[in-house]
């Protein structure tokens, strides 16, 4: 074992993937591999769709009304949760529809929301209602359904992350309001059986953004203090891997640690800030003061400006097979927004999107390469990724939501 601190630079396997050099070594209980350039794939993919899944009309089960959630299993049969319907359908890897389960209400089966499906281990189907404070578990071929109770958090949002591991697991997470005006984010644990293990916090939660603060008077007439983060500054992001391990990481820098037995593997690659331009910053910082007076229309703005440069990564995910997709901050460029309307303070006449890129890294850490999503590939519900393949939400011209499988091209192979 290397001494702490102590780390080797070396070229990963040269042979086979010339230019990837890479820095590895331990830091205690840390193992870490940081990538100074170059990749496995040795040039960015695109991703090329060989299956679409939804109509502008057509059968009813091809009707999408807002896809909340999408799960793959083993088979490829893709489960989509319609968060609108209260439904989730089943395809096979083929795209015929098999079956519908769930339905709107309140009894044994039934929906009151619906944000997240997975899978179990045992190939039963969950889905998050988070209304209810439960979860709603199904048999393949409609059988019994199971009900899980949970506790509620103070806080409801419609993001309310379902997760599941290959021990047979559940987490579900359910945000409370900290006395600092903080979101908490537990994570409660169910076993196989439905019955409730742990409470977990995850990695990371002492974290605090740079932000600015909102005076927010409650149904008493008491005033408290709201923290709100400032646009383009770090966050703390976590996920949960197929083994049940947190994996996370603080945007300040290019760096995710990932929990294993008797330690932590932090991946590590070099970076080049992405600049905000003057004119980006602008539009996110009277964003921001719009939002906030309209709960407090004296407000004025009172933290640090918006930074100059982009944090590395907004978001992580893990795939199926373990592989992690960093999720990137890219050049922004300003669009005209079609839908603008002029009477809803909160739509914007131009804004400014980061174009999707992926950066992906194999389990044990090493860098695979950039993935560019096509035009319509939506980052929201949440992809699925599997070895050369990604599920996930496009929407056209007309917002009509499919679910697309795609093949990872390297490229142009």
């Amino acid at each position: 074992m290397l001494a702490a601190g102590a780390l080797i630079a070396c070229e990963a396997d040269a042979g086979r993937f010339a230019g990837l050099q890479v820095v590895t070594g331990t830091l205690g209980d840390t193992t870490v591999i940081r990538t100074l350039s170059g990749s496995v794939w040795g040039a960015d993919a695109t991703l090329v769709p060989e299956l679409s899944i939804g109509e502008t009309e057509g059968p009813e089960e091809l009707l999408f009304g807002r896809i909340a959630s999408i799960a793959v299993d083993d088979e490829g049969r893709i489960h989509v949760l319609d968060g609108q319907a209260l439904n989730v359908r089943v395809f096979d890897s083929a795209g015929e529809h098999i079956e519908t389960l769930g339905r709107p209400g309140d009894g044994p089966g039934e929906l009151r929301t619906a944000e997240s499906v997975v899978l179990l281990a045992d190939g039963r189907i969950a889905v998050n209602d988070q209304r209810g404070l439960r979860i709603q578990v199904y048999r393949p071929g409609g059988g019994e359904t199971e009900e899980w109770a949970y506790r509620a958090g103070a806080v409801i949002l419609r993001l309310r992350q379902l997760y599941a591991d290959r021990h047979g697991r559940a987490l579900v997470v359910a945000p409370e309001l900290a006395p600092s005006g903080r979101l908490i984010q537990q994570i409660f644990v169910f076993d196989a059986s439905g019955a409730p293990q742990d409470t977990l916090l995850p990695p990371g939660s002492d974290f605090e953004p740079l932000s600015v603060e909102l005076d927010l008077m409650s149904s008493s007439g008491r005033s408290r203090r709201i923290a709100q983060p400032i646009p383009l500054t770090a966050r703390h992001y976590w996920t949960v891997n197929p083994e049940g391990r947190f994996v996370s990481g603080v945007s300040t820098d290019f760096r995710i640690h990932v929990e294993r037995d008797g330690g932590v593997l932090r991946i590590e690659r070099v970076h080049e800030p992405v600049a905000a331009s003057e004119a980006e910053r602008g539009y996110h910082r009277e964003r921001l003061t719009r939002s906030m007076r309209i709960t407090q229309p004296d407000w004025s703005w009172n933290g640090p400006p918006v930074p100059e440069t982009k944090p590395p990564f907004r978001g992580l995910v893990v795939g199926r097979d373990g592989r992690i997709w960093v999720k990137l901050w890219t050049e922004a460029r300003p669009e005209e927004n079609e839908d603008h309307d002029p009477e809803n303070p909160r739509s914007e006449p131009v804004t400014w999107p980061s174009p999707l890129r992926y950066d992906v890294f194999e389990p044990d850490g090493t860098y695979l390469g950039a993935v560019n999503p096509p035009e319509g590939f939506a980052d929201y519900p949440q992809p699925v990724f599997d070895g050369d393949y990604v599920w996930a939400v496009t929407r056209d011209a007309l917002d009509v939501e499919r679910v697309v499988r795609f093949r990872i091209e390297v490229g142009g192979r």
